[in-house]
C-alpha cells in the first residue's frame, strides 16, 4: 500500500471502483506530465453496484452549503478513485494543479466557493501544499441527474 493510500485509510476513506461513464468519454487522459481527469459528480456506489446520488438538488433551495460540502467531497472520491484507474498508484501524483467547479445553484446563491473546499479540503488533507490548486467555482443552473456539483481536474504526475 502506497503512501497516499495509507493517508486515505487514515481519513477512513476507502476508494471506491471508479463512476461509470454515462456516456462516450474516458475517466481521464494523461499527456506528459499532465492528467486531465474528467467531470464527475458525488456519486456512491450501492448494493447492486450502481452510482447513485445521496445528495441531490440546487445549493441554496432544497441543500445547504455543507450538504454541498459533502457532495463535493465525495465527487473528490471518485476523482481519486478515477486517477488510480488512470495511472495505476496515486503516489505518481505530484500535484494537484487545477479544479473547474460546477454548483447547480439556485438564484441567489453565492457561496460555490465554500461547497467546493468539500474537493480542495481533502486534496490538501492528502498532499499538504501539494494539494492547493488553482480553481475556479461556477453557478450552473442544471446539472446532471440534479447533481449539486461537478468538477474536473488537471493533475501533475511522475512521467
Amino acid at each position: 500500500m502506497g503512501k497516499v493510500e495509507l493517508r486515505l485509510k487514515e481519513l477512513g476513506i476507502a476508494l471506491p471502483r471508479p463512476p461509470k461513464a454515462v456516456a462516450n468519454y474516458l475517466a481521464g487522459v494523461k499527456v506528459g506530465e499532465i492528467l486531465y481527469v474528467a467531470g464527475t459528480v458525488g456519486t456512491v456506489v450501492n448494493e447492486k453496484d450502481e452510482d447513485v446520488l445521496t445528495i441531490k438538488g440546487k445549493l441554496g433551495r432544497e441543500l445547504t452549503v455543507e450538504q454541498g460540502y459533502q457532495s463535493a467531497r465525495y465527487m473528490a472520491i471518485n476523482h481519486l478513485a478515477m486517477m488510480k484507474a488512470v495511472i495505476g498508484d496515486l503516489d505518481r501524483i505530484v500535484r494537484i494543479i487545477k479544479m473547474v467547479g460546477y454548483v447547480n445553484a439556485a438564484p441567489g446563491f453565492r457561496e460555490a466557493p465554500w461547497v467546493l473546499n468539500g474537493a480542495s479540503d481533502l486534496y490538501v488533507q492528502i498532499w499538504g501544499e501539494n494539494g492547493k490548486h488553482a480553481r475556479a467555482a461556477l453557478y450552473q443552473n442544471e446539472l446532471t441527474y440534479d447533481a449539486p456539483i461537478e468538477a474536473d481536474l488537471e493533475v501533475q504526475v511522475l512521467p
